[in-house]
């Protein structure tokens, strides 16, 4: 077995909280296509004697999951395409569908596009509204960089997951670890090219008073060694949010504003945990708390993963959540049955709270977000277990109404891995008022969503194939600015836009 196989298996010993992995397992997908469709689709799905290529073409009954899987399930007797319903088993079907969907989406499953050459293009970018460019801010950072806060005087708030927060300045340079900051944690086991560990340092914003009264707020894993039952095999952590202010380049004033009983710690991967920030200008902040123990607590009120908090910003429990008079319930949870929620963001335009969320194989999401709603994980998912079976909370022994389940807004199935968001509102891009603007890891793309009354009506490609885009932030001025990651280094971007469109 090849190194990199060996890294995965034992990556898949980390990945517990997101579900069961491995080799044989994933390569199940392929095995079913080649078993059954590859004699006459050809095995690189270029096509072959028997029938029509699968990738570089439209395909005639549509190019959703959902049409991918209905052809092979119905067939085209008209087209010599026998009915595949009573051969394979409806988990079989979408699994080939999600199969030949990453195929032609380019997102084959594995590659996690962190050593795809990084080349940041010269020339303007020309998209419907707006042209612009993409800049330089700063490189050799960190591999895995997470979050970025840009400062009104033209710095950048910077943390790195297994460093800390540091500082950019105007002309790029990065600072030594911010002193009195929480600190990140190596020691992580290898996944291919990536590493997955705990106690990492997670998120940072600025407070929308921020001018005022100087807080910035930051999440990170908590981690500790002996301090609960799992603890004692080895470090556990927890998602903790806390506030401070800098002063003369430390961190100070230090205030806990969510933490939880060590009794929840855990030593599974702060991978899934999110721990995205955010605001709703009326002085509540919100925490999203993805997957960490396992999926049965994600279901569950009186269990903190898996859900999205809300605090007043000094950390207080609001009296209208929706939970807060049910007992054992944990009086901060806003929404449940979150799976792994990378990005979270208040549209000031309508009032509401929407988060972006990884699913399996397939199945990531676009969500609104009300309150007290259930999002469905692990009861249901667009999207499969990376080992193929269906994600069905039956099989837990959960009884639940499907009706009872808030669905997603979009489902992005092949998934891209979609990361952080922002609904911008710069002066910049005057065209993308209230727009959101959606980033991918393994999908590398920037892109503009547009959403009415909760439906999607516009979507449209800014920046393909880039990198992976793990955070996206606007600046002063209206700049937005792209956090990617890479094997070679980290780097911070920033999207101008074009000198005669600027000047028009």
């Amino acid at each position: 077995m090849s190194p990199f196989a060996i890294n995965r298996l034992a990556g898949c010993v980390l990945l517990l909280g997101i579900t069961a992995c491995g080799i044989e397992e994933v390569e199940g997908f392929e095995r079913l296509y080649h078993r059954h469709c590859a004699v006459c689709h050809g095995g690189d799905l270029q096509g072959a004697a028997q029938g029509t290529p699968l990738v570089g073409i439209d395909l005639g009954y549509g190019d959703g999951i959902d049409n991918i899987a209905r052809s092979i399930a119905a067939g085209m007797p008209d087209r010599g395409m026998p009915s595949w319903s009573e051969t394979l088993s409806e988990t079989e079907i979408r699994s080939v569908a999600i199969f030949i969907s990453e195929e032609r989406a380019n997102t084959t499953f594995g590659d996690f596009r962190i050593e795809t050459p990084l080349v940041v293009p010269t020339d303007a970018v020309r998209t419907s509204l707006h042209d612009f460019r993409l800049e330089l801010v700063a490189d050799g950072l960190d591999p895995l960089p997470y979050a970025i806060a840009p400062l009104p005087d033209g710095r950048i708030l910077l943390t790195e997951k297994m460093r800390g927060l540091t500082v950019v300045s105007a002309a790029g340079e990065q600072s030594e670890l911010v002193p009195g900051a929480p600190v990140g944690h190596g020691g992580a086991v290898q996944f291919g090219p990536l590493q997955y560990g705990n106690g990492w340092v997670l998120d940072v914003t600025l407070h929308p008073d921020y001018a005022d009264n100087r807080w910035i707020y930051l999440s990170y894993g908590d981690r500790c060694e002996d301090c609960a039952a799992q603890s004692r095999r080895g470090p556990a952590s927890m998602t903790k949010l806390v506030r401070g202010r800098l002063r003369d380049g430390t961190w100070t004033d230090q205030e806990t504003v969510f933490e939880v009983d060590k009794a929840f710690y855990n030593s599974a991967t702060d991978m899934a945990t999110g721990g995205r920030i955010c605001f709703d200008g009326a002085g509540h902040v919100f925490l999203s708390l993805g997957m960490k123990a396992g999926q049965r607590p994600v279901q569950r009120l009186d269990q903190p993963d898996g859900k999205i908090h809300r605090m007043r910003d000094d950390g207080r429990v609001p009296e209208d959540n929706p939970f807060v008079d049910q007992p054992d319930a944990f009086p901060t949870i806003w929404t449940l049955g979150h799976r792994s929620p990378h990005g979270l963001e208040f549209n000031p335009q309508t009032g509401e709270l929407w988060s972006t969320e990884m699913g399996p194989r397939g199945g990531d999401e676009i969500n609104r977000l009300i309150p007290g709603g259930n999002y469905g994980w692990p009861l249901t998912s667009k999207g499969v277990h990376y080992n193929g079976r269906p994600v069905d909370g039956r099989g837990l022994g959960v009884d639940f109404d499907p009706d009872d389940l808030e669905p997603p807004v979009v489902d992005l199935t092949p998934s891209v891995a979609v990361s952080s968001f922002v609904f911008y509102d710069g002066d910049a891009f005057p065209g993308w008022h209230h727009h959101a603007l959606v980033g991918s890891l393994k999908g590398s793309d920037l892109v503009r969503f547009v959403f009415e009354d909760g439906q999607e009506v516009e979507r449209e490609t800014l920046i393909e194939d880039l990198a992976r885009i793990r955070d996206i932030e606007t600046g002063p001025g209206g700049v937005i600015y792209l956090l990617l990651e890479h094997a070679s280094g980290g780097q911070i971007v920033r999207m101008t836009p074009e000198a005669e469109e600027a000047g028009a």
